[in-house]
């Protein structure tokens, strides 16, 4: 039984970063497949511990059923290694969570270099997201996005970074950038598992240490941002 629709966050002693926004993607992707989902996602909300760690997974499967996984939360941070997915965008889906977990998961799995996650690319080159997480980078003060018209997932780390920014003052912009453009500059991978992930080497390359990352004080601001169900 497969998924159309699926959306994961991060429970921490009953506190959610960016829950509404988790609620509105997941509920509009139920919609746009004619299953209305606010009812099931607000009852099934208000269920979840309110201690410890969990990662819920919240999801429409092909035959309209809704359910819920409520998962203990794995391990969180750590160095990544990111690869480029050689080839073109394999999803099917890439606005909706669900249907392509799948094969991002047997993709992510079969990764060269031993890596953590792969980088997905658009049809020009351009660096879109990776399997399961956004992509953000630095160039000078400026916190840069891929283009929002570009085929991504709708990611809720992403606009709650952009939310951050637009606090601190810091310039936000969106440009169309190849690996090779970001394998120079800090980079990170975003979700809501782990918030901010530094990427510290790219395909075979050594690790950077990055002894200068800002991501542990906007990891600071991020994990701020978390309120109680």
């Amino acid at each position: 039984m497969g998924l159309q629709v699926a959306d994961s966050f991060l429970v921490t002693d009953g506190a959610v970063r960016g829950i509404d926004l988790h609620r509105a993607r997941f509920v509009g992707s139920c919609a746009a497949a004619g299953v209305d989902a606010a009812p099931f996602w607000d009852q099934q909300v208000r269920r979840l511990p309110g201690f410890g760690r969990w990662f819920p997974r919240f999801e429409l499967h092909d035959d309209g059923e809704l359910a819920v996984q409520r998962r203990p939360a794995p391990t969180t941070g750590g160095r990544v290694r990111v690869a480029v997915h050689e080839g073109p965008d394999p999803r099917t889906a890439p606005r909706v969570k669900g249907p392509d977990l799948e094969l991002l998961g047997k993709l992510k799995e079969a990764a060269p270099h031993r890596a953590d996650e792969i980088i997905l690319l658009d049809s020009d080159g351009t660096v879109l997201e990776a399997a399961y997480s956004a992509i953000a980078w630095w160039e000078g003060e400026t916190l840069c996005f891929p283009p929002t018209d570009r085929p991504l997932l709708p990611s809720v780390t992403a606009a709650l970074l952009r939310q951050i920014a637009a606090t601190q003052g810091v310039p936000v912009a969106e440009h169309a950038r190849t690996p090779a453009d970001l394998e120079s500059t800090e980079t990170w991978l975003l979700n809501a598992l782990h918030g901010i992930r530094p990427i510290h080497a790219w395909n075979d390359s050594p690790i950077d240490p990055l002894p200068n990352t800002p991501a542990d004080d906007w990891q600071s601001h991020l994990t701020a941002l978390a309120r109680p169900l």
